[in-house]
């Protein structure tokens, strides 16, 4: 894809990398881009708001008011306006105002106004980008959606490493480009994903059930949805919404009723990600009535096995369809992860362990590894569990 008739706010932040924003700009108006660049205070320190007019053949915005006529700069009108909003290079200090909502700036207040997909291209000296504040606000970036362009790799940072030079202009621009492509990489595709936990009923008041939060299922919806799927989620008893409208949300609470949504909507999808945490197990009776708590004796329950939906949809997949399940494991990991793959007809498992810190139910964050039929394996760090979304689509469907 091209840059042609794309509307671009690009910032610019008081860095001594202040210069390679002029050759953003001069890159994406060759490209057919308008390009409206706002700088801060500090910026024009270190680049000149006419040599970037001349580039982008409009007046460069630093202010609320115009300097001469006292024109009002309306960040709202520019939030609208964008199809994306890129910031390069963005110092500390503005990725600590970004992350915190100190808009006392026309570029923070910019941001903040941003209906588009918002880019940062941090840039510092190593001790301040490997400073705890400087990675805790680029986490906390990345979880309100922005898109980090990480120093020197050009890849979406997940934890904060690298030598803090702001990436080269054609490496952002590449960056940039590979995301808009992805917008549509899964276009007339209908994924289907099971998310959260299923709950199994003893009364009508108790029930058996697991920590399963739902939010790696939500994140893997959205992504794809993003992407141009059509999205049918199968969601056990949570309190997370979707936003995207690609999504169509089907709520279960018990096993059974999971494993017939799925049995149901597999036929006429192309993907399906198994990411809901199913309860292996049910209580063979179920009490019509709250039952009572005796003294002195116990409670003893019969739990009979529910039905296994990756191995039911395995047995059912055709030749062109893609079958991906999640192992959660807490010993031999590969081990049980490779046996699943097989004994399920799975595509690929994404593992992730009990073991590590940060990863699994209730945490906003995940460590995967996603393992295909051919036992070859891909590991990932910690990261938020939108970007391990990524991660996932990313290796599985490309």
């Amino acid at each position: 894809m091209t840059f042609n008739g794309k509307h671009i706010v690009l910032g610019i932040t008081g860095s001594i990398a202040a210069y390679k924003a002029a050759s953003l700009a001069r890159l994406f108006v060759k490209e057919g881009a308008e390009v409206q660049i706002i700088i801060t205070p500090a910026g024009k320190e270190f680049i000149t708001p006419v040599t970037l007019s001349a580039l982008t053949g409009k007046p460069v915005i630093s202010e609320f008011f115009g300097a001469n006529d006292g024109t009002w700069h309306s960040h709202v009108d520019l939030g609208l306006w964008a199809d994306f909003m890129l910031i390069a290079p963005a110092t500390a200090s503005t990725l600590g105002k970004m992350a915190n909502g100190i808009a006392d700036n026309m570029l923070i207040t910019t941001y903040m106004s941003m209906k588009a997909p918002v880019f940062i291209a941090p840039a510092m000296d190593l001790d301040m980008f490997a400073h705890p504040s400087t990675s805790r606000n680029i986490s906390q970036l990345q979880s309100y959606g922005n898109h980090i362009i990480e120093p020197a790799s050009g890849e979406l940072a997940s934890h904060l490493i690298g030598k803090g030079r702001m990436e080269e202009p054609e490496n952002i621009v590449g960056f940039i480009r590979s995301y808009f492509e992805k917008q549509e990489s899964l276009s007339k595709k209908k994924i289907l994903i099971t998310a959260g936990p299923t709950y199994e009923k003893l009364d009508p008041v108790r029930f058996i059930g697991n920590y399963s939060s739902g939010k790696m299922g939500f994140a893997l919806a959205e992504e794809c949805a993003q992407r141009g799927a059509e999205v049918i989620l199968i969601s056990g008893p949570v309190s997370l919404k979707v936003s995207h409208p690609n999504i169509r949300r089907i709520d279960v609470e018990s096993a059974e009723e999971m494993y017939q949504a799925a049995i149901t909507e597999f036929p006429q999808s192309d993907v399906a990600i198994l990411c809901a945490a199913v309860a292996d197990y049910r209580p063979k009776e179920q009490a019509d009535t709250k039952l009572k708590r005796t003294d002195d004796t116990g409670l003893t329950l019969e739990l009979v096995p529910n039905k296994d939906i990756a191995a039911a949809l395995g047995k059912v997949k055709q030749p062109e369809q893609l079958l991906i399940g999640f192992a959660l494991e807490t010993n031999n990991e590969e081990q049980n992860a490779l046996k699943k793959i097989e004994k399920k007809n799975l595509d690929y498992i994404v593992l992730n362990s009990l073991q590590d810190k940060g990863a699994g139910f209730q945490h906003d964050t995940n460590k995967i590894a996603v393992i295909d039929k051919q036992g070859n394996r891909r590991n990932f760090p910690l990261k938020d569990k939108k970007a391990v979304a990524k991660d996932i689509i990313d290796q599985t469907l490309g």
